[in-house]
C-alpha cells in the first residue's frame, strides 16, 4: 500500500484531474464532467502506480471517459495545457468523445462494450511476441457490463489466463437513462468476473490508497484481474446542485467558478 506521502500525492493528482475537467466542461457550459469526478482516484492510482506509458497499453473503453484520460495525461506529461484548452472544439484532436485518433491513449471506443475486446487483443499480442513486461490496462464503466461483447472478451481472457490484462472498472451506477441498478442490475459484479476466471477486487473507488493497493495486487496476479471501484459522479465537488446530472451536466458560469474555487482551495 502507498505510504501516506504517496497517498497525499495521488489525491492531489485526482483533484487536479477534477480541476482540469471542470475547466474543460466550463468552456462549453455542459459535458461529461461526472465521468472525470467518479474516475479521478482510479486514474490517479493508475498513472501514479503501475501504468508505464510507452511500455504498457491503455484502453479507454467508454469514449466519453476520455475527458478524465486527457486531464490525467497532462498531469503525467503526455499532453500539455495548451492542447487541453482545445478540448471539444472543432478540429481539435481532443474531442469530447474519444475517437481512433485520440492522443495519450492506445485505444478508445465510441460504442460501449468494445474496449475490452481490443485490450484482449493487445494482451494476447504481447504474449505471442514474448513481450513479458508489457501490461494492458483497460478503463471500463459499469454500464458497459450490460453489453454481451464485454463478457465474450472476459471469457476469452479468463480461458487464456491473460495475466498481463487489468480492468479498472468505474462502478458509478450511472448511465444516460438513469442509475445502472434501475435499468439492469449488474451486481454481484465481482462474482461474475470470478466465474469467468478472473481475480476481482472490490474497493471504494474514492479511497486512493485502497485503489493503489488493489492495482498492486492486480499486476502481481497470475490471472487477468478486475479492480472494481465503487464511485459517484458528483464526488469531490460540494458546490454542485443536489439534482446535478452526473452523467452529462449543464454547468453554469457561476457553478463553474465556484467549483474551480473549491478545488483550487483544496490544492493550495
Amino acid at each position: 500500500m502507498a505510504s501516506q506521502a504517496t497517498t497525499s500525492q495521488l489525491q492531489r493528482f485526482a483533484d487536479r484531474v477534477r480541476l482540469r475537467a471542470v475547466r474543460m466542461v466550463a468552456a462549453h457550459g455542459f459535458g461529461y464532467l461526472g465521468q472525470a469526478l467518479s474516475s479521478a482516484e482510479l486514474l490517479a492510482a493508475l498513472y501514479g502506480g503501475p501504468y508505464r506509458p510507452g511500455d504498457d497499453d491503455l484502453v479507454c473503453s467508454p469514449g466519453h471517459y476520455i475527458i478524465g484520460v486527457f486531464a490525467a495525461g497532462v498531469e503525467a506529461g503526455l499532453l500539455d495545457e495548451e492542447q487541453l484548452a482545445t478540448y471539444g472544439q472543432d478540429g481539435s484532436a481532443l474531442e469530447a468523445i474519444g475517437t481512433e485518433r485520440s492522443p495519450a491513449v492506445d485505444l478508445t471506443c465510441g460504442s460501449l462494450g468494445q474496449g475490452l475486446s481490443g485490450a484482449v487483443g493487445f494482451a494476447l499480442s504481447h504474449r505471442l511476441r514474448r513481450e513479458d513486461g508489457a501490461r494492458v490496462f483497460t478503463l471500463v464503466s459499469d454500464g458497459e457490463l450490460e453489453e454481451g461483447q464485454l463478457w465474450e472478451a472476459a471469457m476469452f481472457a479468463g480461458h487464456h489466463r491473460l495475466a498481463n490484462l487489468v480492468v479498472v472498472l468505474d462502478a458509478n451506477d450511472s448511465q444516460v437513462d438513469g442509475a445502472v441498478s434501475s435499468i439492469v442490475s449488474v451486481d454481484p459484479i465481482a462474482a461474475k468476473w470470478r466465474s469467468f476466471g478472473w481475480d476481482a477486487l472490490d474497493v471504494d473507488g474514492h479511497d486512493v490508497a485502497a485503489v493503489a493497493a488493489a492495482l498492486e495486487a492486480a499486476v502481481a496476479s497470475s490471472r487477468p484481474t478486475v479492480v472494481i471501484g465503487r464511485t459517484s459522479t458528483v464526488h469531490g465537488l460540494h458546490v454542485l446542485p443536489a439534482d446535478a446530472d452526473g452523467h452529462f451536466i449543464k454547468l453554469s458560469a457561476d457553478v463553474a467558478d465556484a467549483a474551480v474555487a473549491e478545488l483550487e482551495a483544496r490544492l493550495a
